[in-house]
């Protein structure tokens, strides 16, 4: 049998309602937040690990199993010279991109202040920058915590990624973390961050002319 087919069948609410049913699929614990990882591009798991902390290993592979099997993601073999495997969403993944928006959105009240356990990663920030930036084009982000880039108006393929962005970004963009929390929390916009120098913008493209004339 295939390691899909060895899967426990999946529990259920047993409900006939529609949010009943998508909880059924992404209600539990950690699948949105491997969601999240997946929405940068293909993941190895050793990566996902990492960027996933508390998360034991059993959980995580349990979780991308079902994934799988409730096609949110696939995993493929990259080609030589990588030759590793990596876990990607699918369309049908991707597409809770604006669900995550949505709860972030809602949870912006429930962050206060950070927490001296509170991890955190540079392109955590990713997501709530993606929101408050309007149009469409490639924007390199640069925090304490490190680089992330962001694909702004994306209908297709990643929608952030880690490091320097792969090609001249149409934007530039250089804050701080407290600056960036302020976002998170919705206590600050980038127009106004970006009149306050909060934030620097460079860059000759169309987000970056915007952004400057905000």
């Amino acid at each position: 049998m295939s390691r899909l087919r060895r899967m426990s069948p999946r529990r259920s609410y047993d409900q006939y309602c529609s949010a009943a049913r998508a909880l059924d699929v992404v209600g539990d614990r950690w699948t949105l937040l491997i969601v999240r990882e997946l929405l940068a591009g293909p993941r190895r798991y050793t990566d996902l690990h990492a960027d996933l902390p508390g998360v034991s290993t059993d959980v995580l592979a349990s979780r991308l199993k079902d994934m799988e099997r409730d096609g949110l993601a696939t995993r493929r073999r990259l080609p030589p010279p990588g030759a590793v495997y990596v876990y990607e969403l699918t369309g049908r993944g991707r597409e809770l991109l604006p669900v995550l928006q949505a709860l972030g959105r809602w949870g912006q009240a429930e962050l206060g202040e950070r927490r001296p356990t509170d991890a955190v990663r540079a392109h955590w920030f990713a997501l709530p920058l993606l929101r408050a930036l309007e149009g469409e084009g490639l924007v390199e982000v640069r925090l304490e915590e490190g680089d992330f880039h962001l694909y702004v108006g994306a209908e297709e393929g990643p929608v952030y990624g880690d490091g320097p962005a792969p090609a001249e970004p149409d934007a530039r963009l250089v804050l701080d973390t407290g600056t960036c929390l302020a976002l998170g929390r919705g206590e600050l916009s980038v127009p106004a961050a970006v009149r306050a120098g909060r934030i620097e913008v460079t860059g000759e493209g169309t987000l970056a002319k915007a952004l400057r004339e905000a």
